[in-house]
Parts: C-alpha cells; sequence; structure tokens
C-alpha cells in the first residue's frame, strides 16, 4: 500500500474500520510482506510538537523500492507526505527555527545525491549543494548557518584521466576512497571541508550549544580498521582537533554531554577496553583526557545505542536482551548495571530512536509480531507510550498472524538457551506439524519478538501449516559474555547443539513431527545450515544463503577478518597457525556425510560472505550426489534488494521444502507487475 494511498485511508476512515476485522483476514502471502512499507529515521521539531519520518515503499515498475518524507503531529494527527521525488528522498533534518527542512535527494538537475531545503509549511525544494561526490548523513548547525554532510573524497585528477581512457586496473582494497566531513553553507550553498583528507569519517554529532564536533575516525575505510578508529572533539570549522580515545575496541555511537566535559560511546570490548568481541558496552569517557568507564558493565545488557539526558546527569540505551530489545536509563556516574532502569516494556524490538532534549520526549519505533514498526512517543511525563504513526494497523486487521512464544530449553551441556517458536495459524492441540528451522545473521545478534519480513516469511509458512523455530544459540547476543564468547577459539563449539536441542525439546512437547524438518538461514544463519547439514541428516531439505563452507579460504576473501580471529585463535598464515581449528570448523571437508537435498543462494558481489564459499558448497554436494542448485542474484551484496529476487528467493525455497519434506508441489506466487509492461517469470529453477 502506497504511502498516498494508506494517508488517504487513514483520513476518511477510522483505523478501526479501514480494513474487515477477523472473520474477513486472510493469510499473508510472499507479497503482502514485500509490499510492507519500512519506516525510518524519525527527527522530532524544534517546538516538539511534530514528526518527521522517512517511509519506504516499493515500486514494482521499478523492480525496488522508493523513499520519501512523511510528518505527522506527535498526538499521531494531520500526517502528510512532505516530498514526491521520482529519485526518493531520505535524511529529513528540521532547520533549528523549524522554518525548513533539508534532506538528500537525487533529482533530475543533480549528478548525485545533494542536500536540498524545502520550506516546512510547504514549497518547491531548492538544491543546496553541488558536491562531486553523494553526500549523506545531514545535521544542521545550531545557529542555522551550516548543514554538516559526509561524502566520499573526490577522485583525484590523475584517477579521473584514467578513468577517461578506461584504464581501470585498480589496486585490491588500497584505492578505496574514505568520507569526509563537510559543511554547506546555507546561504551561498558553498562547501568547505572540515576533517582532513585521508582519515575515514565514521561518524560525527554536534554539541548542544553548538561550539564542538565529535568525530570518530578511522585510517582507512576498510572495515578491519573500524577497530583502529578514535574519537576526537575540534571546533565546528575543525580546527583544534585533539583525540580522547587510545585503543583498539572502534567507538560508535558517540555524544558529548550537555556541558561538553564528556563523551559517550559504545563499544563490543571488555569493561578494560583491552579485549575484542563482547557484548557491546557503554562508556563514559573525559573530554580533558582519562581513561573511559563503564556505566552496564559485565555484558548484562547488549547496549546498541545512546544519548544524554537533558540534564546530563543520566543517559539514555536501547539495548538487547536477547528475545526483547528495550529503552533504559541509567545515572552517567553509575558503575553498576543494576542501577539501569527500563522506560519500555513488552514482547517487542526497539528500532529507530530519537531524543529531544528541549521536551524531553523520546520518539522510537515498536517492532511486535502485530506491527511491523510504527512510531511511539514516551514524555517525561507521560506514563505509557502514546502511538504516533499508523502505517502498520492494517496488518492486525487485515491478516492471519501467527502467535509468537519465547521458549526456554537446556542446551547439550545444560546451559539454558532461549528461541521463538512460530505457531501455524490454525494450530490445533494434539497434531503434529512440519517445521522450519531459521537461524539469524551475525552471529553477534539474536531474533527478537518482532513482525516477520519477506527474508524469512515467517507468517506466510505459518499460514501454510508449518511451525518455525529461530533459537538464540550460544553466540548470541544480550545472554551475557560467557554466552557469546562461546565461539571464541572454536566456532562449531555449542552452537549447532543448541539448534538441535532445541528442536528436540519442541518435538519432546508434541509439537513438531521430526520426520518433517527444513533448516534455513542467511549469512551466518547460512554458516549454522552448512555445518547442520554435515551433523545430521535429520533434516528432509536445507536452504544455505550467503554462509560460510571453508574458513580457510574465507578469511582472506571476506572484507571482514576481525571477528574470524578470535574464533579460531588467530590468523591462518602466521607461524604455528591454528590451521587445525580452520579445518576443524569448516563444513566443506565433511561434505561426504551428506545427504540432505540443498540449495544455495548468494549475491554475485557480495563481499562479507564472497560468492566463491557458495560455489565450493555447491560443487561439493554436486560431486557428492546430493540434490542440489546454486541461485546467483547478478550485482547484489550480501543481501537480495530487487523485489523480483526477494519473491524468487521465498518461491525457490518454499518449492524445495514443498518437494523434499511434504512431497508435494508448490504453486508460485506471481509477481505483481501488470503483464503488460512486465514478463511474469514463473518457473521454478
Amino acid at each position: 500500500m502506497s504511502f498516498r494511498w494508506l494517508c488517504l485511508l487513514i483520513a476518511l476512515f477510522p483505523v478501526s474500520s479501514m480494513f474487515p476485522l477477523t472473520a474477513q483476514q486472510r493469510a499473508m502471502t510472499i507479497v503482502d510482506l514485500i509490499n510492507m512499507p519500512g519506516l525510518g529515521d524519525p527527527q522530532i521539531s524544534p517546538d516538539g510538537s511534530q514528526l518527521l519520518f522517512v517511509q519506504t515503499d516499493p515500486d514494482w515498475d521499478a523492480n525496488s523500492t522508493i523513499s520519501h518524507i512523511g510528518r505527522v503531529n506527535l498526538d499521531g494527527t494531520g500526517s502528510v507526505q512532505l516530498t514526491n521525488g521520482e529519485g526518493g528522498e531520505s535524511n529529513p533534518r528540521w532547520s533549528p527555527d523549524g522554518l525548513h527542512v533539508a534532506f538528500v535527494a537525487n533529482r533530475h538537475d543533480t549528478e548525485h545525491e545533494q542536500i536540498y531545503l524545502m520550506p516546512t509549511n510547504g514549497g518547491e525544494a531548492g538544491v543546496l549543494t553541488q558536491h562531486p561526490t553523494p553526500v549523506g548523513a545531514i545535521e544542521w548547525s545550531r545557529d542555522g548557518e551550516w548543514v554538516y554532510f559526509v561524502a566520499v573524497d573526490e577522485k583525484t585528477d590523475f584517477e579521473k584521466a584514467r578513468e577517461a581512457v578506461n584504464d581501470n586496473v585498480f589496486r585490491y582494497e588500497e584505492d578505496q576512497r574514505p568520507n569526509g566531513l563537510w559543511r554547506a553553507s546555507v546561504e551561498s550553498g558553498e562547501a568547505e571541508r572540515v576533517t582532513e583528507s585521508g582519515t575515514m569519517v565514521r561518524g560525527y554529532s554536534l554539541s548542544r550549544d553548538g561550539t564542538v564536533l565529535l568525530v570518530q575516525l578511522a585510517p582507512t575505510p576498510l572495515y578491519d580498521d573500524m577497530l583502529n578508529s578514535e574519537l576526537w572533539v575540534m571546533g565546528v570549522d575543525g580546527s583544534g582537533a585533539s583525540q580522547i580515545t587510545d585503543n583498539h575496541v572502534g567507538e560508535n555511537n558517540a555524544t558529548l554531554s550537555p556541558d561538553n566535559r564528556l563523551a559517550v560511546f559504545v563499544a563490543n570490548t571488555n569493561d578494560e577496553l583491552n579485549d575484542f568481541y563482547y557484548n557491546q558496552r557503554l562508556f563514559v569517557v573525559p573530554v580533558a583526557g582519562g581513561d573511559p568507564v563503564s556505566v552496564v558493565p559485565h555484558g548484562d545488557f547488549d547496549v546498541n545505542a545512546a544519548v544524554w539526558s537533558a540534564d546530563g546527569g543520566s543517559i539514555y540505551f536501547r539495548a538487547n536482551t536477547g528475545v526483547r530489545q528495550q529503552i533504559y536509563t541509567v545515572p552517567a556516574d553509575a558503575t553498576d548495571a543494576g542501577a539501569a532502569v527500563a522506560l519500555t516494556e513488552g514482547d517487542h524490538a526497539i528500532g529507530a530512536w530519537v531524543f529531544d532534549e528541549v521536551s524531553e520526549t523520546h520518539v522510537f519505533s515498536i517492532n511486535s509480531p502485530t506491527n511491523a514498526g510504527d512510531f511511539w512517543a514516551l514524555g517525561q511525563d507521560s506514563g505509557d507510550p502514546s502511538q504516533v504513526t499508523h502505517v502498520f494497523d492494517y496488518l492486525a486487521q487485515m491478516f492471519h498472524l501467527p502467535k509468537i512464544e519465547a521458549v526456554q530449553y537446556a542446551g547439550e551441556d545444560g546451559v539454558e538457551v532461549e528461541g521463538l517458536l512460530y505457531y501455524p495459524i490454525n494450530y490445533r492441540e494434539g497434531t503434529r506439524y512440519p517445521l522450519v528451522v531459521q537461524t539469524h545473521g551475525g552471529p553477534p545478534s539474536s531474533d527478537k519478538f518482532s513482525f516477520p519480513r519477506s527474508s524469512n516469511y515467517e507468517s506466510v509458512l505459518t499460514a501454510r501449516g508449518w511451525f518455525v523455530f529461530k533459537p538464540n544459540y550460544r553466540g548470541s547476543t544480550g545472554y551475557g559474555d560467557e554466552f557469546l564468547r562461546n565461539m571464541i577459539g572454536h566456532y562449531f563449539d555449542q552452537a549447532h547443539k543448541d539448534v538441535m536441542a532445541g528442536v528436540d525439546h519442541i518435538i519432546e512437547r508434541g509439537l513438531v513431527d521430526g520426520d518433517r524438518m527444513a533448516k534455513m538461514g542467511w549469512s551466518a544463519g547460512g554458516h549454522m545450515t552448512n555445518k547442520i547439514i554435515t551433523h545430521t541428516d535429520r533434516f528432509k531439505a536445507a536452504a544455505s544463503g550467503a554462509g560460510a563452507i571453508n574458513w580457510l579460504s574465507m578469511y582472506a576473501q571476506s572484507d571482514v577478518r576481525i571477528y574470524r580471529t578470535p574464533w579460531f585463535g588467530g590468523t591462518p598464515w602466521t607461524e604455528n597457525a591454528p590451521v587445525d581449528q580452520y579445518l576443524a570448523d569448516s563444513p566443506l571437508f565433511d561434505l561426504h556425510k551428506v545427504t540432505t537435498p540443498t540449495i544455495v543462494l548468494v549475491g554475485e558481489n557480495d563481499n562479507r560472505v564472497p560468492m566463491a564459499q557458495s560455489v565450493e558448497l555447491f560443487q561439493g554436494l554436486k560431486a557428492n550426489g546430493v540434490p542440489t542448485h546454486l541461485y546467483v542474484a547478478p550485482k547484489q551484496g550480501h543481501g537480495w534488494r530487487e523485489l523480483q529476487q526477494r519473491l524468487y528467493k521465498g518461491n525457490v525455497e518454499l518449492d524445495w521444502f514443498y518437494q523434499w519434506v511434504l512431497g508435494e508441489e508448490y504453486d508460485w506466487e506471481q509477481s505483481p507487475v501488470h503483464p503488460d509492461k512486465k514478463e511474469t517469470v514463473t518457473t521454478a529453477g
């Protein structure tokens, strides 16, 4: 449903009467999931009365999504779409006086994404910048005279000359250009550089009084150099830069306290900042010099983001605690995680979040089993949050949605493990159903209470009579450091055993037919799928998405190594390298054990888990006579973005599961693209 039509329906009819009630509910389809909007980037107006946000909708004709900027009053009234450019818009920011909105767009009169300014009360947007490279991450200066932005460094004259004659040889990893921080004059549009050329800006924020910049700088754009980034403070024009951290942990989400004396940041390290690969901590560091202090120590929370309170006496933070994600508050000088108090509660995950220090209001999205992420507001004295947007109200009214419950069970070694179990829509007690086991990516992540997405299409599976089980296996975040760090020194120690212990637990409860089970996952979920099919033959079908099969070759192929090194106890190319551990954890060398029919899916240009890993898996399965196909999405990276590709993924996986688990034919879902515009391909691969 498009943004404009949804706003019109909300205006014409009360939300409760927009869609038929339970008697008229129907099952969700993959297309329904792809058609769901996305909401993000909430921004509260300077007077605290309105909210800007970005809504992303599918465009089947373009085979992609498009984003536009919306505005709504914080009381939920007056929802309007502010922009409607053909190429979409993003990154909306209120001017300090509330009279203008700055945003990023690529329109017909600009070569790249540029900054545009638009009157808040309507009117044409005008382009502000003419930067030679795409811009993003914009912020107004506090006096409204500048708009800051991040942009990749321009090619040198020599590089342009080479490009003009198709001299296209490049140095692997060495020719990547870093991002720099710039600011553009609102009066003239002229831009000036703030940070020095050659350094990589990974994040920045302005102090509340507008006199200081806090910038995260890294030596290169390479992912692994994230650990070599540090925090710097400088004048708003880049002058007087001073480094305030010196470690090897990779700070992020950093902001200055209201008095500019302290900076808060998040890092996945231990409390002493001398080791890597822990649940993310919250730290406070003096700007004038001194050691950072862990505010919520011991890894009791996996902290994702943080902001200062209005007076600087407290810190608000968002944290993952396993299958849930909440917002908490803690005194800024606390050194005990027990001092943290939850501001939100419920079976949900808090997503995009902003805090306005003037009105002391939080706005955040709540992703739950019945709502895919509408925005809610929580004021200082308001008690419970109030709903601001109603974009996703239609989901619970139009569709049959599955019951989801958190399940706890004992791993093979007795440690408690948690997961999420999705019930078939018309579940009948005493009946055993087929099961799909889905394992999350990361692996430093966790599956949380949330609305299904097209990548895993849980609501489609449950509507078709399947259970879906999503275990937070060893290595997941939100369960303490020991649980997370079980993978240190050996990736596959307890993780795959946790998955199978959960399967046995569900079977023992009489819910699932153990002879009708399928396994799927993407990224680390694909790693797990690859391990599981070598570990057991109990699954009748599997789908491996962008998974590693050979950790030795993967180490050099991937753009990330900082996580792999602690997993295996060192690199594979040093003297006395832990090669045996790399081999032991590589499912490739156990493919001779596999009997499970397995399809493989990957993006052609995946840098995170390169296509070569999927090719190794496919060739091994094929050579050993295991039924298999390899599906490659052209031009895609570590995820399939095009709408037709997302539909194909769901169709081909369901077709495979129906064939090998149920022994039935699957009727492929059709693309909604009108046949006189595009031909719809419906044949299974």
